[in-house]
């Protein structure tokens, strides 16, 4: 059986929060709701993921060594959002 990449699921927590965060700033930028699929959304996120990538896996493996276990969970996977 192959070994998953404990780290990619770690980068899934950050990704899902830069998939966020561009959903809301170009809803900011339109002025009204914008689909997570949108081609503009979508072509953020991979501009961001692209700049920030090698940094991301560097620092998420560093945090993985000092602190094995499980990967953080979402606030969708664990129930609770973030306090505004």
């Amino acid at each position: 059986m192959a070994q998953l990449d404990p780290v990619i699921f770690r980068e899934l927590v950050v990704i899902q929060k830069i998939i966020d965060d561009e959903i809301w700033f170009e809803g900011e930028r339109r002025g009204c709701a914008v689909a997570p699929n949108d081609p503009v959304v979508r072509e953020n996120v991979c501009q961001v993921v692209l700049r920030i990538g090698l940094e991301l896996r560097a620092s998420l493996a560093a945090e993985l060594a000092a602190n094995p276990g499980p990967a953080p969970q979402s606030a969708d996977e664990s129930g609770h959002g973030a306090a505004a």
